[in-house]
């Protein structure tokens, strides 16, 4: 029960299926790497979960600790302890960073509930050092004006803060460089624990460099075609994603 756990999910956008009978598990405890061509529904899959509300659930399930997040509004979902890293991080001019995460997290309080701000930017602070982030970072406008690297960084720091019970992460390798990859990756592995689970979308086998993911899955139009260990994304980044059609052809010859 203590899992994400997505059973025979169809979805899609604009009236085009793209989700087929997808079924994946990510028990807590665990960093699982979803890799696969442009197209094959990563994204979406990751919209989906988040409950974007573009996007069509035309049946199947999502448990969350074995409660269905399917349906709920996008707050909610949230709140239940998802946290999407999105592909392309939204601009959010005249809002700092600090007013942003600590809106979020005060949002997620009761009513009669009093904020700790002392408390709320030690914990601030304290994260952005760990993530090897300048503490005027702070005050900039979220995201606005920023390299790709600084809005992975951004991204990371909200889920530290935020700390979920589960991250789905899109992409988060899209467009950094190789210090902006490790700091990033480290964010990542410091909350890696027995009560947090990982689903980390990415095309390249570089990041599991960094974040080595218990298990690998492979998706094809819109499902999962194979799952196996590290060595997996290795085998992939070395034979590129036409094996694996390949492979699937000739099983159903």
């Amino acid at each position: 029960m203590n899992q994400l756990e997505i059973k025979n999910l169809n979805a899609g956008i604009a009236g085009q299926t793209i989700l087929r009978n997808l079924t994946l598990s990510v028990p807590k405890g665990e960093v699982h790497a979803l890799m696969g061509p442009n197209g094959t529904g990563k994204s979406t899959l990751a919209k989906v979960l988040a409950a974007h509300e573009d996007y069509k659930v035309e049946s199947g399930s999502v448990l969350m600790d074995g409660e269905e997040i399917l349906g709920r509004e996008p707050d909610d979902v949230a709140r239940a302890g998802l946290f999407l890293a999105f592909q392309y991080p939204l601009e959010i001019p005249g809002v700092s960073i600090a007013n942003f995460i600590r809106a979020a997290l005060q949002a997620r309080q009761n009513d009669d509930e009093k904020f700790d701000a002392p408390g709320y930017y030690r914990k601030l602070y304290e994260k952005m050092d760990l993530l090897q982030i300048d503490r005027k970072f702070s005050s900039r406008s979220v995201n606005e004006g920023f390299s790709g690297g600084e809005k992975k960084r951004c991204e990371i720091l909200q889920m530290t803060m935020l700390d979920p019970t589960y991250c789905v992460m899109d992409e988060t390798d899209s467009g950094l460089d190789i210090d902006a990859l490790k700091i990033v990756a480290n964010g990542v592995n410091l909350m890696r624990g027995p009560d947090r689970g990982f689903l980390v979308i990415t095309h390249y086998q570089r990041l599991l460099d960094y974040i080595v993911p218990d298990k690998v899955h492979v998706m094809h139009e819109g499902q999962i075609v194979r799952t196996g260990d590290k060595s997996l994304a290795l085998e992939l980044e070395s034979k590129g994603y036409d094996w694996v059609k390949q492979e699937l052809a000739s099983t159903t010859e």
